[in-house]
């Protein structure tokens, strides 16, 4: 197990966010980690980049991840006891907005996993934008909630007319930005797409969306060639005042 606490820094580091608000580290339930020993090296890992609180946003999404409060939870629990507990904010999701959710919400609006403060994670598909979208935002805003849309660079509907993404701040909902998008992880048109939104000011979080150990490398990797902060000098970025020292679920 690596020592975060004695573990020299990267030369550049993530203290300006403080808290990672979107991640799929819990283990064994989605596309992310499959093993605990695997969410807890990568906890410290990213730990060492100056994270330090974390709220772990797994897939709900029913066609392939079908996850409930339950089985969220109890892959939460299985980090306590394993030397990160005092990097563990909570946990909450990252919900697809399709059908099945529509449906899902409609029948209860009460039982949606939200960060602290009601800030609720939501994303479509990559390849059609869903048009109810404004609608579903609009009725999680009049429940309460307060949505967050994830990562809008990487939505390919936008990538030729990226101005299309003001519209979600129109209406009320945050933008978060993968930090690796920035690195051009995903792709020249992603990264085109988050330099955008970074001059123009309108990102107001960022996550690692961090699935598996060659995600973490890559930022490891990108963080030591560029001081990422310097990118974001024209966003305010509500990482560290909204979701660090809280505690979620």
């Amino acid at each position: 197990m690596l020592s975060i606490f004695n573990r020299k820094p990267v030369h550049h580091d993530l203290r300006w966010v403080q808290a990672d608000m979107h991640s799929h580290l819990l283990p064994g339930i989605d596309d992310g980690c499959a093993a605990v020993e695997e969410s807890v090296q990568l906890i410290e890992r990213l730990a060492l980049l100056g994270l330090w609180y974390f709220h772990f946003t797994p897939h709900v999404f029913q066609e392939m991840y079908p996850n409930t409060r339950e089985t969220i939870a109890a892959s939460y629990q299985k980090l306590k006891g394993k030397g990160v507990d005092s990097l563990l904010g909570g946990y909450a999701a990252e919900y697809m907005v399709d059908a099945s959710f529509e449906r899902t919400f409609a029948q209860n609006k009460n039982t949606l996993l939200v960060l602290p403060g009601g800030y609720v994670l939501v994303e479509m598909s990559y390849m059609q934008e869903n048009r109810q979208i404004e609608r579903m935002l609009f009725d999680l805003q009049i429940e309460g909630y307060i949505p967050v849309l994830a990562h809008p660079e990487r939505y390919v509907y936008y990538h030729n007319d990226p101005k299309k993404i003001q519209r979600f701040q129109d209406v009320g909902c945050l933008l978060q930005l993968n930090l690796l998008s920035v690195l051009g992880y995903y792709g020249a048109r992603e990264k085109k797409v988050a330099t955008y939104l970074l001059e123009k000011g309108m990102v107001n979080l960022v996550g690692t969306d961090v699935h598996h150990e060659r995600h973490v490398k890559a930022l490891e990797a990108g963080m030591q060639r560029e001081d990422l902060r310097k990118l974001f000098k024209h966003c305010t970025i509500q990482n560290e005042e909204l979701f660090a020292n809280t505690t979620g679920e």
